[in-house]
């Protein structure tokens, strides 16, 4: 059976943020297979193969505005110069002739230049009488024109594997002749909640049950992100049942998410199946709000196990699970952006742990800084809500001063925040 890494048992120390990360970035690997899919179903696939252009584009040298093409070369220095008006290149239906010195040839935006020519002049700069065209002193040599390859050279590779696929990319792939690309399949993930205490939204609740926030939160995360996402519902807080159904899951799905069950409580169970039936690769880290974080495996398929309160699935999930399903689904490695900015607070924090702040943006007289949110209890949803990204502060920090650079990761990266 394949591991990420080596097993790290309960017993041993919290494991490191940093530690973790590179733990995931050195061993992951794309697990999804390759499929030939039509151009216009390709929109937020993940390239499977390199986009390489069998053509130069534009492939002719064309006119980039209304006008008429001339050579430089018969343009009076410093006054006017009349040219006789010879033929016409319209896009779509080219001029065969080459253009003759002394003569001038019209022509519209995107035609072929004709053959001798070396500048357009925009048609607003001419004057026309009697089939004799005049151009103004002054005009600039070369201009007005768009040179064969401009764009993209034939042989150029324009997109990288592992690139997820936007409308322009779709669009210079339509410009390069492909009507079918090669792309990876969707990666199959299987989202569970687990606990007694969890109640499906809109069904009665009793006082000492939650409604499920997890769930409909992954789900929607791992749909923004091109996951062909099974929804699996609630799970008891019963061994056996939670064993069957992560087996079940595993024999169909490349990755299984579950939240909540993380824990070391009576009742928590995920960390004891996974380490039956399958790998613990992390169970615990040294990370707050999130320690409770369970990374392994059941056969071939990654286990992803979130803590049961919602910031705390928030921060693992952008975090930790995020790139790791960019990095299985055939994408790069994606280490979430972030930024140096000046905090506009301070506080003390405890050594040995890095700690993820929910902030808010503050304009100030002397720019830009990150506040922090006032409530940042780990069950506090509101605060993923109203806040515009986390800070990350490192776990040999103990006191952060207003004025400190932190790092600052952007919600509005992720497109589904």
């Amino acid at each position: 059976m394949t591991t990420i890494n080596c097993c790290f048992a309960p017993a041993k120390n919290l494991l490191s943020v940093p530690d973790a990360l590179a733990q995931l970035r050195a061993a992951g690997q794309t697990v999804v297979e390759s499929e030939v899919v039509a151009l216009a179903d390709a929109q937020g696939r993940i390239l499977a193969e390199p986009l390489i252009s069998g053509r130069d584009i534009p492939g002719f040298n064309n006119a980039a505005v209304d006008g008429y093409a001339i050579r430089a070369a018969d343009l009076h220095d410093g006054q006017s110069t009349v040219l006789p008006l010879h033929g016409q290149s319209t896009a779509g239906h080219a001029s065969a002739e080459a253009l003759k010195p002394g003569t001038t040839m019209r022509i519209l935006t995107g035609a072929k230049m004709p053959d001798g020519a070396d500048t357009v002049v925009m048609q607003e700069d001419v004057e026309i009488a009697d089939g004799q065209v005049t151009f103004p002193a002054g005009i600039k040599p070369g201009g007005n024109w768009r040179p064969k390859g401009e764009d993209v050279a034939s042989g150029q590779q324009v997109r990288e594997t592992g690139q997820r696929l936007r409308a322009v990319d779709i669009g210079i792939a339509a410009a390069i002749g492909y009507s079918q690309l090669r792309v990876y399949k969707p990666l199959r993930v299987a989202v569970f909640s687990t606990g007694d205490e969890i109640i499906e939204p809109g069904q009665p609740l009793a006082e000492d049950s939650v409604y499920d926030i997890n769930r409909y939160m992954l789900r929607s995360w791992l749909e923004a992100m091109g996951c062909a996402v099974t929804d699996l519902g609630i799970l008891p807080d019963e061994y056996d049942v939670v064993k069957s159904a992560l087996s079940s899951a595993a024999e169909k799905h490349d990755v299984i998410m579950t939240s909540g069950g993380a824990s070391m409580g009576d009742t928590d169970h995920i960390a004891d199946v996974l380490s039956a039936e399958g790998a613990v690769n992390f169970w615990r880290l040294a990370m707050k709000p999130g320690k409770p974080l369970a990374l392994g495996q059941i056969g071939q398929t990654r286990f992803i196990g979130l803590p049961g309160n919602p910031v705390a699935v928030g921060v693992c999930f952008l975090r930790f699970a995020y790139p790791l399903l960019c990095h299985l689904s055939g994408q790069p490695w994606r280490e979430p952006l972030s930024y140096p900015l000046p905090a506009a607070f301070k506080m003390k924090k405890k050594a040995g742990r890095t700690e993820f702040v929910r902030a808010v943006f503050e304009q100030t007289d002397n720019g830009l800084r990150v506040n922090r949110y006032a409530k940042q209890g780990s069950g506090v949803l509101s605060s993923l809500v109203q806040a515009d990204g986390l800070i990350e502060l490192a776990e040999d920090l103990t006191q952060l001063e207003e004025g400190d650079l932190v790092t600052f990761y952007p919600f509005d990266q992720f497109g589904f925040m």
